[in-house]
């Protein structure tokens, strides 16, 4: 049986007049309201300029927004011109969505191996962060500093859709990831393939500007509350922490992968 919400959408459908030239009929989907949209304007371009993602299933747009998307891409098969009210209607509530979202699968994940381990690269390994805003903020800052790509864990790391995409602006797309099931392991692989492993945490020996080399370097963060877990720790070659004079014992996590991030990526003899 269809819903109050959804009876009164139809019937304001029913009332309006001749649809506007290139405008579809639209029918509101609840049962497509799901994790695998991307909403906003950024995050959106990024996936349809991948030429590794796969088709679009839908791609909801206002005129306005449509008209740009065909002046960049032409006009895609899945492209649907509706009012931006009924685009809210397919995305969890709240969703900024600036009059375009689209729905496509995740971009494949990398493997481990396919990583370069070559003088100055950087690997970002998250252990168990699992906020949307904080992970698509870490892939913004790892692609906006150069990063090789981001080690994610396959149950416990959010979708790379939805508000992570959002916070991310395009950096799903713009970045490597690859999901492991066990990040002891895959800390083993990268090592046998060249990479040190730095971890973060308050009561590392050195700064992180004393323990980087210039070497290959995995950078591990911990969760935003628990920090790295024990067997995590131990399979990195060396934890260090990052000087905070004004006295705060820890950064959020996303500003933490930024702050490394920049450290890291100085050059270093």
């Amino acid at each position: 049986m269809a819903s109050h919400t959804e009876r009164n959408a139809g019937r304001k459908a029913s009332h309006k007049g001749p649809q506007k030239p290139g405008q579809q009929r639209f029918t509101p989907r609840r049962d497509a309201v799901s994790d695998d949209w991307l909403w906003g304007w950024h995050a959106v371009v990024a996936a349809l300029e991948n030429p590794s993602r796969p088709p679009a299933q839908r791609l909801l747009a206002t005129a306005d927004r449509a008209r740009e998307i065909e002046q960049r891409f032409g006009r895609p098969a899945a492209l649907e011109i509706v009012d931006g009210h009924l685009i809210g209607q397919n995305l969890p509530q709240g969703a900024v969505h600036q009059g375009i979202a689209l729905r496509i699968p995740e971009p494949e994940s990398v493997a481990l191996e396919d990583f370069e381990a070559k003088p100055g690269a950087l690997l970002l390994l998250l252990d168990q962060v699992t906020d949307p805003h904080n992970v698509g903020a870490i892939l913004r800052s790892a692609a906006a500093f150069g990063a090789a790509g981001v080690i994610l864990q396959d149950r416990h790391a959010p979708k790379l859709t939805g508000a992570l995409a959002k916070a991310a602006a395009g950096a799903v797309d713009k970045i490597a990831t690859a999901r492991v099931t066990n990040l002891s392991r895959a800390l083993e692989t990268l090592a046998e393939c060249g990479w040190r492993a730095v971890g973060l945490a308050g009561d590392g020996e050195r700064t992180l500007a004393e323990a980087l080399d210039g070497k290959p370097t995995v950078l591990v963060l911990g969760s935003e509350g628990d920090g790295l877990r024990r067997l995590v720790a131990e399979h990195c070659d060396e934890l260090a922490r990052i000087p905070m004079p004004g006295g705060f014992e820890s950064l959020n996590v996303s500003n933490a992968a930024a702050v490394a991030l920049y450290e890291a990526s100085r050059p270093r003899s």
